[in-house]
């Protein structure tokens, strides 16, 4: 039996079951995975920074002869060629993806754009201040992205404090990103104000997610102090852009010095290809099936919450082990 708490007003918006988003993860996040989400209940995301117009199509009609249910696109403006970004989101809008995804700076003319053809339009921050500019120009939901989180990191605040000042600052819903994986976690979001949660790295290590089965197993292996925040995997992302990843040899000689390094000053040593593609060592691309090299040199992206993750299950075990969780709580809790 569901418990109302669980019950959001996202829910509604997104047609979904759980107030739970999957994380816009480029590369990781293709259709098998974002089906897999909606299918389950929650709100699956196509991570589709940085591709083609083409690929998009390919992927969008992928998610769609796999599932019936609503999902979004994930694009990233401040790290794309605009003329591509703008070619993305044109198809995106010409597709009639119902959910559009962004993050990083925020873009108000995307945010229009998209609200103009009809989407649903999510925006991931990590402060009050970008939070605001994003309902102002638009947004009708603002994720709120905690330190904790893997990959990209937009904020310097945790997420127990940054919610609470995100949901202080906006009246359009929030949902809590980074350290969220866990139905204890979903009830503790909840209670802070946000009406769900964004997850990231629990769907990374799933069946259906992209990610190389070597990089699943590092997250199923990790405890939360493995991870590092650094800006070193910088290659293809503008100047600043932390990320947090897995320790591995590579990050050795990154513990004294963190931060402060520049994209154009990485050599560009390639340690792996995709399609002919080369992929250079300290770029942002994560280890992929589609890769073959030097994979274990390459960004291995996770939260904090890695520790919790256990082992590498389905998207639906995932989701449904969350509500599980959150329902016997609020149980726990006598809250109905």
């Amino acid at each position: 039996m569901s418990c109302r708490v669980l019950e959001t007003p996202i829910c509604e918006l997104f047609e979904c079951r759980y107030p739970i988003l999957q994380a816009g993860m480029g590369g990781v996040a293709r259709a098998r995975l974002a089906a897999a989400v909606s299918n389950a209940g929650a709100l699956g995301c196509l991570g589709m920074v940085r591709e083609s117009p083409e690929f998009i199509r390919e992927q969008v009609h992928k998610v769609r002869s796999l599932t019936e249910r609503p999902f979004g696109v994930n694009l990233i403006p401040s790290a794309t060629d605009p003329v591509q970004f703008h070619a993305e989101l044109d198809e995106c809008i010409r597709l009639r993806v119902p959910v559009m995804s962004f993050f990083w700076s925020v873009a108000t003319d995307a945010i229009k754009k998209a609200k103009d053809a009809g989407c649903i339009v999510i925006y991931q921050v990590g402060n009050a201040e970008d939070a605001v500019l994003a309902e102002e120009a638009g947004a009708d939901v603002i994720v709120a992205q905690g330190f904790e989180a893997g990959g990209h990191v937009h904020g310097t605040v945790g997420s127990l404090v940054l919610i609470q000042d995100v949901c202080d600052a906006v009246s359009v819903p929030v949902v809590a990103s980074g350290g969220f994986s866990s139905g204890r976690s979903l009830v503790a979001a909840i209670a802070l104000g946000a009406q769900g949660i964004q997850v990231g790295t629990a769907f990374v290590a799933t069946e259906e997610s992209f990610a190389h089965l070597m990089h699943k197993q590092r997250i199923v292996d990790s405890q939360a102090s493995d991870t590092l925040y650094t800006d070193a995997f910088a290659i293809n992302w503008p100047p600043g852009s932390p990320v947090r990843v897995l320790r591995s040899e590579e990050t050795v000689e990154l513990e004294s010095q963190p931060l402060g390094h520049l994209p154009d000053e990485a050599a560009r040593q390639q340690v792996a290809e995709e399609g002919g593609r080369p992929i250079y060592l300290m770029s942002t691309d994560s280890p992929l099936q589609s890769m073959t090299g030097d994979l274990h040199r390459l960004a291995m992206y996770a939260g904090q919450v890695t520790g919790q993750i256990k082992q590498v299950a389905s998207a639906a075990s995932v989701v449904q082990r969350m509500v599980d969780e959150a329902r016997q709580v609020l149980s726990n809790l006598r809250i109905q």
